[in-house]
């Protein structure tokens, strides 16, 4: 496999760094090939400019800036992205990437005359979320999971129509014992050693 471990998270100690190093080591253990983007250590902007906005449906050539994020998705069959949920969805960084990166030319095309996409990742066959919520699953379910429907429902319509997804997450996250979140870090490294 070629995994593009996708990770945001501004505290290089948090849970989900450790996630994120546990995610790279199953793969690793498992001998597949690992790209990683940390966006906040790169400083990603999130921001999508106005002069983005109104050239969106440009060649990508034209913007240069996200030329090394569009060739590691393009590169990957297999996407991770690993975050906390803030306001039951992905950090703003990780949402600016999806908006900046996720572009025509990159994830669809949408040719002329016609008011359908077409989707360009279809090498993708995987989608793996790492993620934690501070509070219970729950309350999550009852917020309606923002974050879980842009994975699994917007990005996978651009990739493989066969793409298989895997939702890892620790709910209560603020709250839970050190052992709860041992036992979360053991439960991701396994999964992604026999990740296939």
């Amino acid at each position: 496999m070629k995994a593009l471990v996708v990770y945001a998270h501004p505290n290089p100690s948090s849970l989900c760094a450790a996630a994120r190093d546990r995610v790279t080591a199953g793969l690793a253990a498992a001998g597949h090939e690992i790209r990683l983007l940390d966006l906040y250590a790169e400083e990603f902007v999130p921001e999508l400019s106005s002069w983005e906005r109104e050239h969106h449906l440009d060649d990508p050539a034209t913007k240069p800036e996200i030329a090394r994020h569009a060739a590691d998705l393009r590169w990957c069959d297999t996407l991770v992205l690993v975050y906390p949920t803030w306001y039951s969805a992905q950090p703003a960084i990780m949402k600016g990437w999806i908006d900046r990166v996720w572009v025509n030319g990159v994830a669809y095309e949408l040719p002329a005359d016609s008011n359908r996409i077409r989707p360009l990742l279809q090498h993708i066959r995987r989608i793996v979320v790492v993620t934690t919520h501070g509070s219970s699953k729950w309350v999550n379910a009852v917020q309606g999971e923002g974050g879980k429907r842009v994975a699994f429902r917007s990005l996978r319509v651009l990739c493989s129509p066969r793409c298989r997804t895997t939702w890892l997450a620790l709910y209560g996250a603020d709250t839970c014992s050190q052992e709860r979140r041992s036992a979360f870090l053991e439960r991701v490294e396994k999964k992604f050693r026999t990740l296939r």
